[in-house]
C-alpha cells in the first residue's frame, strides 16, 4: 500500500480526472466508504446521534456525503459547518434533502448548539480541513476544535473519527496544531498520508483504516513509499517444503556479545532460529560460551580466542574469516563493545574485501563503522544496516536533528542510496529503505519495544530470514513487520510497560504462522 504526500495525492487525483474518474465521483465513493466504517464501529445506526464537523473544502464535502448516507441508514447526524462553505454547494443541498440538519458556527453564538450536540453524540466526525491545513488554526475554527477536544476529555464514551487525517495535522511532516483533536479512528481516503506516521501527529491518529475511493489503478507509479501490511508480509514469507532438512533453511553466523552484554548474543541467535533459520552458530569470546549456552541451547558455538576474559584477541578475526564462507548470513555487532580488538575484528570482517555472505550490521558494528570517515567507501558490498536514530546520526556524521526525527523516510532513503545499503531506521513506524529509492514504513508504534535487547531480536529476525534466501530489502522489511507484530501480541497480553526483549521470542513463529493464513 502506497503512502503519499499532499503533492503526490494532488497529482494522483488530477490523473484520475484525466482517466475519467472525477473529483465528484471520488468524493461520493469516499463518503460512502467512510459511512460504512462508521457503521462498523458503531453497530446498528437507528437513532444514533452523530455530529459531523464540516469544513469549507473537499474534506468537508466528504463529510457531507458521509452524513447523507448515515441519515439514509437511520442514524441522526447533524452537519455542523465549522467554516462556511462556498455557494452553490451541491453536497450540502443533497445532505439537507436527505434530512440532515445543518448548523453553522457563524450563527452559533457561544457555540451553544455545538455544545448541546456534542453532549449527546455517540460519535464526532472531523471532516474540517484534511490535507488543506496551511497555517496555524485561529479564530472561530480554533474555538470549534477546542470545544471538540474539551468535550472528548469529559466524555470518554464519545468516539472521534477523522476523515483522511485529524484537522491540524500536517499531512507531510506530522506536525500538529495545538488544537488538533486526537482521533480514535482515522479513515484515510485512497492512500494514507506521510504525516500519519511521523510524530507528534502520529500520536493523534488512533486506529488507522484506509478506504478505496475509486482511484483507477496505475496512477501512483512515481510514489516510492509503501506501508507494510499483513497481506504483503504473508505473501513474502519463504516456503517451508515438507521435504526440508536444516540445511534447506540456511546457516546463520551471529558474531555478538561481550563481557558487558552477554544477553545480546542469546537474544539475536534465538531470534534467528525463531524466524526459521535452520542452523545458527554464535561466535563469542570463549569464556562467555557457558553463560550464553545456558540461555540458548539450540545454536552451535564458535568460541573466539580472548585477550582478557570476555574480550576477543587479535586472532579472533582470522578464525571468523575462516568460518565465514560456510554460512549463508552474517550478523555482526550486537553487544560486542568498542574495545580495540573488537574494532579490529569488525573492520577485518567488513573491510577485508573477501567474499562474504549477506550481512546484517547492528549496534556496535554500526558504531565502529561510524569511526571511519567515509566508511561506505571501504565497506562496498551490499548489507543491511539497522541503526536507531542516534546510530544513524553517527553514521551520517550529522546532528540528530529534525530530518532524522520528522522526515525519517527521506533520511533513510537518501542514506540507503548514498551508501548502497539497505537501511532499517528503527523507532516508532520503523522505515526500511533500499538503495533503489524504494522504502517501506512499519504500521507499528509500540512504546513497549523501547527497552534493552529488542534491537538484538530484530537483527536476529532479519538475519534468520536472510538465511532462508530472501533478498536484503525483503528480509529487512519482513523482519521489521514480524518483530513489530510480535510486540503487539506481547502488548495485548501484558501491556506496554515492563515488556522484555525475550518476551518477543516465542511470538515470532506464531506471527509467521498466522501471516501464512492471511488472504492475499
Amino acid at each position: 500500500m502506497k503512502i503519499v504526500t499532499t503533492e503526490q495525492m494532488q497529482r494522483i487525483e488530477a490523473r484520475s480526472e484525466k482517466a475519467g474518474v472525477s473529483t465528484d465521483a471520488l468524493m461520493e465513493r469516499a463518503g460512502l466508504e467512510v459511512a460504512r466504517r462508521v457503521r462498523r464501529h458503531l453497530g446498528p445506526l437507528a437513532g444514533v446521534p452523530i455530529v459531523v464537523l464540516v469544513g469549507p473544502g473537499n474534506n468537508g464535502g466528504d463529510g457531507l456525503v458521509t452524513a447523507r448516507h448515515l441519515r439514509q441508514w437511520g442514524a441522526r447526524p447533524i452537519a455542523y459547518l465549522a467554516l462556511d462553505r462556498r455557494e452553490p454547494d451541491p453536497k450540502l443541498v443533497l445532505a439537507r434533502d436527505a434530512g440532515v440538519p445543518v448548523l453553522r458556527a457563524s450563527d452559533d453564538r457561544g457555540l451553544v448548539k455545538l455544545k448541546s450536540a456534542l453532549g449527546s453524540a455517540h460519535m464526532a466526525m472531523d471532516s474540517v480541513l484534511g490535507t488543506g491545513r496551511s497555517r496555524q488554526i485561529e479564530g472561530a475554527l480554533k474555538a470549534v476544535l477546542s470545544e471538540l477536544v474539551e468535550t472528548r476529555s469529559r466524555r470518554r464514551d464519545m468516539r472521534v473519527l477523522a476523515l483522511d487525517l485529524p484537522t491540524g495535522l500536517d499531512a507531510d511532516t506530522g506536525d500538529a496544531d495545538p488544537v488538533c483533536p486526537a482521533a480514535d479512528v482515522t479513515v484515510a481516503l485512497g492512500y494514507p498520508k506521510a504525516g500519519l506516521f511521523a510524530f507528534p501527529g502520529a500520536g493523534l491518529v488512533g486506529a488507522l483504516d484506509v478506504v478505496d475511493m475509486g482511484i483507477p489503478a496505475g496512477l501512483d507509479g512515481d510514489v516510492n513509499l509503501r506501508l507494510m501490511t499483513a497481506a504483503w508480509a504473508g505473501a513474502l514469507l519463504p516456503d517451508r517444503p515438507a521435504s526440508a532438512h536444516k540445511g534447506t533453511f540456511g546457516r546463520t553466523l551471529v558474531i555478538a556479545g561481550s563481557r558487558s552484554y552477554i544477553g545480546a548474543a542469546s537474544l539475536a541467535a534465538t531470534a534467528a532460529g525463531r524466524a526459521g533459520a535452520g542452523l545458527v552458530t554464535v561466535a563469542i569470546p570463549e569464556s562467555l560460551v557457558p553463560a550464553v549456552a545456558a540461555r540458548a541451547a539450540e545454536p552451535t558455538y564458535l568460541p573466539l580466542p580472548e585477550s582478557s576474559p570476555g574480550v576477543v584477541s587479535d586472532e579472533a578475526g582470522t578464525l571468523v574469516l575462516d568460518n565465514m564462507e560456510i554460512h549463508d548470513t552474517l550478523l555482526v555487532g550486537c553487544g560486542m563493545g568498542l574495545e580495540s580488538a573488537t574494532r579490529s575484528l569488525i573492520e577485518r570482517l567488513l573491510y577485508s574485501g573477501r567474499p562474504r555472505p549477506p550481512t546484517v550490521v547492528d549496534a556496535d558494528g554500526l558504531n565502529i563503522l561510524a569511526m571511519t570517515p567515509d566508511w561506505w567507501d571501504n565497506f562496498k558490498p551490499a548489507a543491511v544496516l539497522t541503526p536507531h536514530p542516534g546510530e544513524m546520526a553517527r553514521l551520517t556524521g550529522e546532528a540528530l536533528g529534525r530530518q532524522l526525527q520528522n522526515d525519517r523516510a527521506a533520511a533513510a532513503t537518501e542514506s540507503a542510496a548514498r551508501w548502497s545499503k539497505t537501511v532499517v531506521l528503527k523507532g516508532p513506524h520503523t522505515v526500511v529503505a533500499g538503495p533503489d529509492g524504494q522504502a517501506m514504513v512499519s504500521p507499528f508504534a509500540n512504546p513497549g519495544l523501547a527497552s534493552a535487547g529488542t534491537g538484538d531480536v530484530l537483527a536476529g529476525t532479519i538475519a534468520g530470514l536472510l538465511s532462508q534466501g530472501l533478498g536484503m530489502d525483503d528480509a529487512a522489511a519482513l523482519g521489521v513487520y514480524v518483530h513489530g507484530a510480535s510486540g503487539e501480541r506481547v502488548r495485548d497480553d501484558m501491556g506496554d510497560a515492563g515488556m522484555l526483549a525475550s518476551d518477543l521470542l516465542p511470538h515470532i513463529p506464531r506471527v509467521i504462522r498466522d501471516l501464512k493464513a492471511v488472504p492475499l
